[in-house]
């Protein structure tokens, strides 16, 4: 294999060229290119920057929702020595314009409307941008010059005679040169460019081919945003490795899309199963009380027989034949929500319940957790195949060394760590130490497998002296399904308080089923009998917790955290401050004697 992202792809195309690469669904019927239709846009696109006039190093950004044109995209800007920087689809206009500023960005790729509206709103004022290139024939773009559709761009470079320059500049590709920009969420300060060269990614694929049973077989769903590293470099693994890769451009239809692709593998966050988790237990409250033993105890022999397995243990036969019956009438339905055929999860970016996980491998639906970040090419660890330690991320990867610091912080060190962040020298010297990139996260190593506790800067102090680990709070608490968002307060406070949204589907058929009356989200949280009910809930589930770690107050909203208000990242993490000072009288109230 090639240590070039450009020259993998191609070595893929020429080795199964018939073999379908990517699929999407576009008017309700799902369409395919192979890999060497794929290969052919590739070079239409490469040869259409160029016609375009992209300089070797040049920045191309992607500011898109999951579609096959940004892989397209991604791979003719590597093609021509360029540097992809992808922008989370549901940035801001605002976000979007310090991303095209700060990497001094000509051209950039749109998905639709809404990305191309943002785009066009800080368009004439800026100094960088000259073109617009847009997926969605369906935008209007008829009174901006610069605007061009993706079609008649693949028109262009098609047409173009450049195909012997983007040949002469692969021919002097570097492993080691810059291959993309991936600006962080920014939850502390303002986004970075996290800079990751081709080699980072020829080291991560390496590890993943000996630690993942992966095969050209596989198929996958692309379903995180390929704007997060965890599913970009999973895509370009995917690719590279010859699967077939299918998009969900709309993350309310995963559950559509998994009974139509039925993937083999898929990369998901723990809120995926937390979801799926919370919808199987609300169902199984109100099923009659056969069906729950049944469920209870099929989900009980399905445990049994995975504990064995885990140990490389032989099941006995009596066992085994409990097991055929209890998959027969409730484990295989349950792999089914997913598809049927899923070998195994990828799954990072937040912890996972550990009851949520043995639960999944009761199902028989392999969970492989793993922890990484932007500045190290996703994985740092994760689960093997057979050996796995539920409620860890797992051990090390191949060529990949980590330590844990005086101060609990893990540190990383490897091939496939960031060369550093784009223009700030002083911001990259800060996470480096000795040659260890300081993760910023709080971890344990027992036995080899590493367990992340918190985040450095989340670690909160009440006013007693106890450190509290918010996450680990959130995440004991936040599974249960009548729960859809949790923020845990404490620091420098004398106990611990949260603000909870509820999911409030499941929170009005309850309401309703007791005969309590609303005529709003706002009504209903405010009910004393709701209250109590999540109240209740709270203390049912903070056993594993210590006293001080446990919630003692709490207030119930009728909104949800969101992006738009600037109280989450595009990857879904809490942005602590902005919360503390949005809902500052909320939390205040909370602390206050009565």
């Amino acid at each position: 294999m090639k240590n070039h992202l450009a020259m993998m792809i191609r070595e893929t195309i020429e080795k199964h060229p018939d073999k379908p690469a990517l699929r999407w669904k576009d008017d309700g019927a799902w369409k395919e290119l192979s890999f060497r239709q794929m290969g052919e846009r590739i070079l239409d696109a490469a040869k259409g920057l160029l016609e375009l006039g992209l300089p070797e190093g040049g920045p191309v950004a992607i500011f898109s929702a999951n579609k096959p044109g940004f892989t397209i995209a991604d791979f003719a800007t590597l093609s021509v020595r360029g540097v992809s920087v992808p922008i989370y689809a549901t940035n801001t206009a605002r976000q979007a314009e310090y991303i095209v500023n700060d990497a001094q960005i000509p051209i950039v790729f749109v998905g639709g409307k809404d990305q191309y509206d943002k785009v066009r709103s800080f368009f004439d004022g800026s100094t960088w941008l000259k073109k617009i290139i847009v997926f969605d024939r369906t935008v209007d773009i008829r009174e901006h010059a610069p605007s061009m559709y993706f079609d008649d761009f693949l028109a262009l470079g098609r047409k173009s005679s450049r195909a012997a320059e983007v040949e002469a500049r692969l021919a002097k590709a570097d492993p080691d040169e810059l291959a993309t920009l991936i600006y962080t969420s920014g939850t502390t300060g303002e986004p970075k460019g996290v800079m990751l060269c081709h080699s980072n990614f020829r080291a991560c694929f390496v590890a993943h081919e000996k630690r993942l049973d992966i095969s050209e077989k596989d198929i996958s769903l692309c379903f995180l945003p390929l704007t997060h590293v965890f599913e970009r470099a999973w895509t370009f693994f995917a690719l590279v490795e010859g699967m077939t890769n299918n998009y969900c451009d709309d993350t309310t239809k995963v559950v559509e899309y998994l009974k139509e692709v039925r993937p083999t593998v898929m990369c998901a966050v723990p809120r995926f199963y937390e979801k799926i988790y919370s919808t199987v237990f609300e169902r199984l409250e109100t099923a009659p009380p056969l069906k729950r033993k049944l469920f209870r105890w099929a989900v009980a022999t399905g445990e049994q027989v995975y504990l064995l397995k885990k140990k490389e243990k032989a099941v006995p036969p009596l066992l085994a034949l409990k097991h055929k019956i209890a998959d027969n009438l409730v484990l295989a339905k349950l792999r089914e929500v997913v598809g049927g055929r899923i070998r195994y999860f990828p799954c990072a970016g937040a912890p996972l319940s550990k009851k949520i996980e043995e639960f999944f491998h009761s199902a028989g639906i392999f969970i492989a957790c793993g922890y990484g970040l932007t500045e190290t090419t996703a994985t740092v660890t994760c689960h093997e195949n057979t050996f796995y330690r539920p409620g860890t991320v797992g051990k090390p990867i191949s060529s990949v060394e980590i330590k844990i610091a005086a101060n609990g912080e893990i540190l990383v060190k490897g091939p496939t760590v960031m060369k550093g962040y784009y223009r700030k020298p002083q911001a990259t010297a800060e996470v480096f130490e000795d040659g260890w990139f300081r993760t910023g996260d709080v971890g344990v190593i027992e036995d080899g497998y590493l367990t992340i506790t918190d985040r450095i800067k989340d670690l909160m102090k009440t006013s007693g002296g106890k450190y509290i680990a918010p996450q680990l709070i959130e995440t004991t608490i936040g599974k249960d399904f009548f729960i859809e968002q949790i923020a845990v307060i404490g620091d420098e406070r004398k106990y611990v308080s949260a603000l909870i949204v509820p999911a409030f589907p499941a929170l009005e058929e309850y309401a309703k089923s007791k005969g309590i009356s609303f005529a709003s989200h706002e009504e209903l949280v405010a009910k004393p009998e709701i209250v109590r009910f999540y109240q209740e809930r709270i203390d049912q589930n903070s056993g594993d917790l210590a006293g001080f770690e446990r919630i003692k107050k709490f207030t119930l909203l009728a909104r949800p955290f969101s992006q738009d208000a600037g109280e989450m990242t595009p990857t879904m993490k809490l942005k602590r401050k902005v919360i503390n000072e949005k809902f500052r009288d909320l939390i205040d109230g909370m602390y206050r004697e009565r």
